[in-house]
């Protein structure tokens, strides 16, 4: 299997272009975040299978939805939503301040945020898929949501986790940790997060083919994974340099 994950940006300006390097990708299972809406109609006619759910809601003056796509050359015969909870209420006044700061940069306030899965009946058998886009928050609130969605997990069934996890861990940008709601010392130890993180993939026998590497370039972290369970054998492991208009780029994973 040949597996993508990626975040495509929201305002993604190039979307025909970004149509067309999904449409033309050899995949089994292409994983997508920050689809904007009236690109999931785009999606929904090409010749794949598909399953999808909201990703978020951006309150600007008129509300952005944006979604989690699925794509399969396989049957996916279930899929389902992962609410994750509403912090903004719980969120100090500097993450406020700051993300009304940001405006210009289209930064909002956000609300209806969710993962997703899907079982795909791949060829060997049956495969459960999830898709996540963690909070940008504090880092402790992007591991409880990681395990929120491993709850959904069968250890015994072969499982790929893909997604953009928003783990900073480069000193250039860890204040992002604080400013929205993070300790200070989240700031200064910048790596525990990731050390952190690790520990739970050993947990959930989850294998990160991307460990060390780097796939947004303007934090200098490793954002976006494609975790893969024990029953699959990494074959080969990408990050493509063309991020298509979007400030992630698109991450490939082939497995046996």
């Amino acid at each position: 299997m040949t597996i993508y994950s990626w975040n495509m940006l929201f305002r993604n300006r190039e979307l025909n272009r970004a149509l067309d390097f999904i449409a033309q990708s050899d995949f089994d299972v292409f994983c997508l975040q920050e689809v904007p809406d009236a690109f999931l109609v785009r999606l929904h006619a090409l010749p794949f299978h598909h399953a999808d759910a909201v990703d978020v809601d951006r309150l600007f003056a008129k509300t952005n939805r944006n979604h989690l796509v699925i794509l399969s050359r396989y049957p996916i015969t279930a899929s389902g939503s992962l609410p994750w909870p509403d912090y903004w209420p719980l969120l100090p006044l500097r993450t406020k301040l700051f993300v009304r700061f940001m405006r210009p940069l289209h930064w909002s306030k956000i609300r209806n945020r969710n993962g997703m899965y899907a079982d795909i009946a791949a060829p060997a058998g049956s495969v459960r898929v999830f898709n996540l886009h963690t909070a940008l928050t504090a880092p402790h609130l992007r591991i409880r949501e990681f395990e929120r969605a491993m709850a959904e997990r069968d250890p015994s069934r072969p499982t790929i986790v893909c997604g953009d996890f928003n783990t900073v861990e480069s000193p250039r940008m860890s204040i992002l940790n604080w400013f929205l709601g993070g300790s200070l010392a989240d700031t200064f130890f910048y790596r525990r997060e990731r050390t952190r993180l690790q520990k739970h993939f050993v947990e959930h026998e989850l294998v990160n083919p991307f460990a060390g590497g780097i796939t947004h370039p303007l934090s200098q972290s490793q954002l976006d994974h494609i975790l893969v369970s024990h029953s699959f054998t990494i074959k080969n492991a990408a990050v493509l340099p063309d991020r298509v208009c979007s400030d992630h780029h698109p991450i490939r994973v082939e497995v046996a």
